[in-house]
């Protein structure tokens, strides 16, 4: 693809753009899935009637397609007629609700599709490795005298940091390379140029501005992130059952 291109980049102000947008996509997603997702795994783990039921509408978002879960929700959102602006202004909350598809409030409503689409990847990992705990570590927290946080703090979470880690690792890597939400959420022009992500970014220099050579030089430089990611996985954890 040219070294050139490379060079190119290293001062383009709008490929440092997409790689901030990009960054802070990724990261507000990451922080809301996993503090849902753990969360939604810690109760579904108890025991209790219609849990049976709760876990289905729980992982129900995982399991539509990202299309069906952006349009629902940009019509939740729409200013003009969605159900969240007549909710805030029928109790109060706001005379004027904001204008959530807008420049100013994009970002934050891509975050939270992505967040309620994805968060039970987080749930269905965190419950099996949580499922996996033997139960006399919490017997015997709970004989010295550990309360329900303490048990979390000492028993839990040692535990289960291993599977963090991939879980943050993994959704770091596919919201960060994430496409078809963002672009179906703000498609090209517009608002576009407020979440424009890295892979917006390559899309548009191929397709948009037909620079073929800029957008496989963003390709190779997106494979490099996920093979470097791919080796830190497989490094860390080739002795562990987890990698299995």
């Amino acid at each position: 693809v040219g070294l050139g291109n490379y060079r190119y980049f290293a001062t383009d102000e709008e490929f440092w753009r997409s790689v901030r947008y990009g960054t802070i996509y990724a990261g507000s997603t990451i922080v809301f899935q996993l503090g849902l997702g753990v969360a939604a795994a810690l109760l579904l783990n108890e025991t209790f009637r219609g849990r049976g039921l709760l876990r289905g509408v729980v992982l129900f978002p995982y399991t539509i397609p990202t299309v069906v879960a952006v349009i629902l929700w940009k019509w939740l959102l729409n200013d003009s007629y969605g159900l969240v602006d007549y909710v805030l202004v029928a109790t109060g909350a706001t005379r004027t609700p904001p204008a959530w598809l807008g420049k100013d409030y994009i970002m934050w409503s891509l975050i939270v599709t992505s967040v309620w689409q994805f968060f039970p990847f987080v749930v269905v990992t965190y419950l099996a490795r949580l499922q996996t705990i033997p139960p006399e570590l919490y017997e015997a927290a709970t004989v010295d005298g550990a309360g329900a946080w303490r048990r979390f703090r000492h028993v839990t979470l040692p535990q289960t940091g291993a599977v963090l880690f991939v879980i943050v690792l993994l959704r770091g890597i596919w919201m960060f390379t994430k496409f078809d939400t963002v672009w179906l959420m703000a498609g090209e022009g517009g608002v576009s140029q407020y979440v424009r992500t890295l892979p917006v970014y390559a899309y548009e220099r191929t397709f948009t501005y037909l620079q073929a050579g800029m957008g496989a030089a963003l390709a190779v430089l997106m494979f490099g992130l996920l093979a470097g990611a791919t080796a830190v996985y497989f490094g860390l954890f080739r002795d562990e059952e987890i990698v299995s």
